[in-house]
């Protein structure tokens, strides 16, 4: 095993951890930035208002994304499943 090659399953196990979180961070940036639009542009400054919306937004698209997600997982898993064999040479 070469150093190369545990880098290489490093990174696309980071890149792969990236892609599968990044929808669900981008919603909670997005509604965050919507709600405190509204909180700046109403001057009410209730700290507690944004979580409700965020949980509901990430949890609605980790729904609708979650076959592309666990498609995305098993493809990370079997390659490395299959570069298994090879770990002892």
């Amino acid at each position: 095993m070469t150093p190369e090659f545990v880098i290489d399953i490093g990174r696309r196990a980071l890149e792969t951890a990236l892609l599968i979180s990044a929808p669900m961070l981008l919603t909670a940036l997005l509604v965050g930035l919507i709600i405190s639009i509204f909180q700046a542009a109403t001057q009410i400054n209730e700290q507690t208002m944004t979580f409700i919306p965020k949980i509901v937004g990430v949890f609605v698209v980790l729904l609708i994304f979650a076959p592309w997600i666990l498609q995305k997982m098993m493809t990370l898993t079997l390659m490395i499943f299959d570069l298994l064999p090879t770990l002892g040479r």
